[in-house]
């Protein structure tokens, strides 16, 4: 049997933090979204959505593209192939660690 330290040491900690989950998990099936959506979805608030969203795109997994409507900024975040790739990762990561927790 496996030692659960490797699959732990497998969970991307960049995408485990509950925000930027919520965040990627969003993404991965809406396929993009804008900042607002995201405060609603991660229920949380503009200054602690900003610093994760900053982290997730100085990872290279989300892009924020900023454009102005009515003299408003909008700010709609993508996740990039990376973040695709991290994402599919970090959940082989946990189902590897729950079924070994099962066992």
């Amino acid at each position: 049997m496996e030692s659960i330290s490797a699959p732990l040491e497998r969970i991307d900690e960049t995408v485990h933090g509950r925000i930027r989950l919520g965040v990627l998990a969003y993404l991965s099936t809406a396929g993009c979204a804008d900042f607002m959506t995201l405060i609603e979805v991660t229920r949380t608030t503009k200054g602690n959505l900003s610093s994760h969203l900053s982290k997730l795109e100085a990872a290279g997994l989300v892009r924020m593209d900023k454009t102005f409507v009515d003299r408003k900024t909008r700010t709609t975040i993508n996740m990039t192939r990376t973040g695709e790739q991290a994402f599919t990762e970090y959940l082989a990561a946990m189902r590897n660690l729950l079924d070994q927790l099962s066992q």
